[in-house]
Formats: C-alpha cells, structure tokens, sequence
C-alpha cells in the first residue's frame, strides 16, 4: 500500500474532527444513525449507498438508517441467506469487501440474489467499542471495484469516529429513559402516598406488587396509575 500524501493526511484528518463535531451534536440514536449513513456516502469515495446493520441483545439484527431503499432490499437477502460481508464483519471483527457480486464466491447464496438489485461493490465495517459491537457500517455501488484499498482503510477510521459516536447516543438515550423511568415512579408513588395515607417505602411496595400482579414492568405500572389516576 502506498502512503498517503501529507496534504491528504491532512485533508482527512480535518474531515474526521469535523464529522465528529457534526456527530457529537446529534440529539437522539436515530439522528446519529441518519447522520452517520448520509457522512458515509458524503465522504467515502465510491459509496453511493449506505446503511447501518444494529446489533442489539435480545433482538435479531436489522437494518436502520438505509440511504437507499436498495440497501434494506440487499441487507434482507443478507439475513436471509445467514451470509455476505456485513454479517462476516460483525461476527469476525474485520472488514469484508467484494469488488463485483456477480462473480462473488465466498458469499454464493447471498451474491446470487444481490446481484439483481444492481450492486456490484460493498464495503462492511465492524462497528465497535471496545469489545461490544454495535454492528457494521454498509457501503455499497454499483460500480465494479468501487472501493481501493486505501478507501477501506480511510473508511476504517471514519467506522472508528461512527461507533462513538453511536454508543454515546445509545448511551445518552439509555440515561435519559432511566431518569424518565425514576421520574415517573416517583410522580405514581407521590399519587398513592396522598390517595392512601401511606409513606414512600409502602408506595413503592404496593407498585412492585402491582408490577408482579400485572406481570408489567415497574415504570408501565406506573405510567397506568399516572394516566388513569382520576378514574382510582
């Protein structure tokens, strides 16, 4: 591999801290995740479409995010099959690309129906932090041989920046669904103090009961007593 020029070195490096900032100020995991999809395309040479494949624990991977409706299409062929490069870069933490998916070997079932969608090229990153991976970050052209080997190592570090990105809005997002849950509890627990005479420990008894009784979660209980507590 040839190095890169410092100018480009440069040039890129100024592209990743402003993707960051951009990154950084997304308000949610859905905006990250749209914003991630559209820098991709905007700043991987040869992408024409990406798209995300999440990885979340208790659910079967999905799709999110997709630039191209082309994208959800191919990525369902994916899961299907149980092969092609996305789920081969989640499953053994490297990057996985295919120059032409009509004359794909490695991937045959996969290949045989993705090649009718038009694509010829895809890219696949691991998304991670750490050890947890998030999933893999999925470029995709239509163009033969879209991707040289040095697009798969700048889109190495732009798959870096992504990651952190998206765990800090997950992250972000599981904080703030754990201080709307304590607050909710606590608004329901303050009905059944006043409605029964009772202090706070007895309260949060009698939703835990109510929570087992009902075979709900803490805060759905809650959210019940809060929404239907002029009918108690």
């Amino acid at each position: 591999m040839h190095d890169h020029p410092d100018h480009l070195d440069a040039s890129l490096g100024a592209t990743l801290s402003a993707l960051a900032r951009t990154l950084q100020a997304e308000p949610d995991v859905e905006t990250t995740l749209a914003a991630i999809v559209k820098a991709a395309v905007d700043h991987v040479d040869g992408a024409e479409y990406a798209g995300i494949s999440l990885v979340e624990r208790g659910r079967p991977i999905r799709t999110v995010a997709p630039t191209d409706n082309v994208v959800s299409a191919i990525d369902e062929v994916q899961y299907r099959t149980a092969q092609g490069p996305c789920l081969d870069a989640i499953a053994e933490h490297q990057v996985f690309s295919t120059g032409d998916l009509a004359a794909e070997a490695r991937w045959a079932a996969f290949a045989a129906a993705a090649g009718e969608f038009g694509v010829r090229s895809m890219l696949s990153y691991r998304l991670f932090v750490t050890d947890t991976t998030l999933g893999a970050l999925n470029l995709y052209s239509r163009a033969r041989d879209a991707f040289s080997r040095q697009t798969q190592e700048d889109g190495r570090l732009f798959a870096t920046h992504a990651a952190i990105a998206l765990v800090s809005a997950q992250t972000e997002a599981q904080l703030s669904a754990a201080i709307k849950s304590r607050d909710v509890i606590g608004m329901a627990k303050g009905i059944l103090m006043e409605r029964h005479d009772v202090d706070a420990v007895a309260a949060f008894r009698m939703l835990v009961e109510g929570s087992q009784n009902a075979n709900m979660k803490l805060h759905q209980v809650a959210e019940w007593l809060i929404e239907h507590r002029r009918d108690l």
